[in-house]
């Protein structure tokens, strides 16, 4: 056999073991599967909701705080971008409510505490993930400051009230809606797969961060439409959550926290 064989032969067994894993990796999902993660997310918010309520309402004034400090002290022009970014980091926000949901799972009995002090298996891995993903919030807005004086100049920026008038009665500003949306989008769509099952993975085993974020990845790309439409219903939970000033945070992060903690044991089997 001369080298050429050797190297096809090499690359068809690579392709292969790519292809294995790939069916592997397969779920075969509903369409609309994540409504079943949700009627289990709620199960879990009404096993002792006062646990899941008191951590929405920790999350809503925190949010709520950070909102105030960006307009305190003159930073409202990031305030979109910032709450964009907040889908983000949300998954490492959401790790106590993952707590919960494994504890309800086992048989077992859980305090606020212990979901605010969670200790994931995977240790400081799931620290090195949560600053990974601060760091592209960051990069988003960074990005999102950029569209904004490509398309308006450098400029003081106007104020929330004349910028929504100016985004939404002048072709310009329909411009950078529409570009300003594509590129969030891309952002938040990479964000989504890399996070959306490797926070609840690091909880639930020991692993590291770059592996866990790959496999997360991969999950996302195998399930591609169930998981297009469960990232839509996040998106649209959260908008909703923001048309009542974040107050919706109360009850919709703690759902979509436990909602995904059952996305990621339904679709992340280790055993297969």
């Amino acid at each position: 056999m001369n080298e050429a064989d050797g190297s096809y032969g090499l690359l068809s067994q690579t392709s292969s073991i790519a292809e294995t894993r790939n069916e592997r990796l397969q779920r075969h999902l509903p369409v609309f599967a994540s409504l079943q993660w949700l009627r289990a997310g709620w199960r879990d918010l009404s096993a002792r909701p006062a646990q899941s309520l008191a951590y929405g309402l920790g999350v809503f004034l925190v949010s709520v705080v950070l909102v105030w400090l960006l307009a305190y002290f003159g930073l409202d022009y990031i305030l979109f971008p910032a709450l964009a970014g907040f889908m983000i980091v949300a998954p490492v926000l959401a790790i106590g409510l993952y707590e919960k949901s494994r504890a309800l799972e086992e048989g077992k009995s859980i305090t606020l505490g212990r979901m605010i002090r969670s200790k994931p298996r995977a240790g400081a891995q799931v620290y090195f993930a949560g600053v990974m993903l601060c760091l592209l919030m960051l990069l988003w807005m960074r990005a999102a400051v950029l569209l904004y004086a490509l398309f308006f100049g450098v400029k003081p920026f106007p104020g929330l009230d004349h910028i929504i008038e100016l985004l939404l009665t002048q072709p310009i500003g329909w411009a950078m809606l529409f570009v300003g949306t594509l590129v969030g989008g891309l952002f938040a769509s990479f964000a989504f797969a890399i996070s959306v099952f490797s926070i609840p993975m690091l909880l639930d085993r020991r692993t590291d961060a770059m592996t866990a974020m790959g496999t997360s990845m991969a999950l996302v790309w195998n399930n591609f439409i169930p998981l297009v439409v469960w990232g839509l219903i996040v998106v649209a939970l959260f908008g909703a959550s923001v048309m009542t000033g974040l107050l919706g945070l109360i009850v919709i992060f703690p759902l979509l926290g436990h909602a995904t903690w059952h996305a990621y044991r339904v679709v992340y089997r280790p055993e297969e």
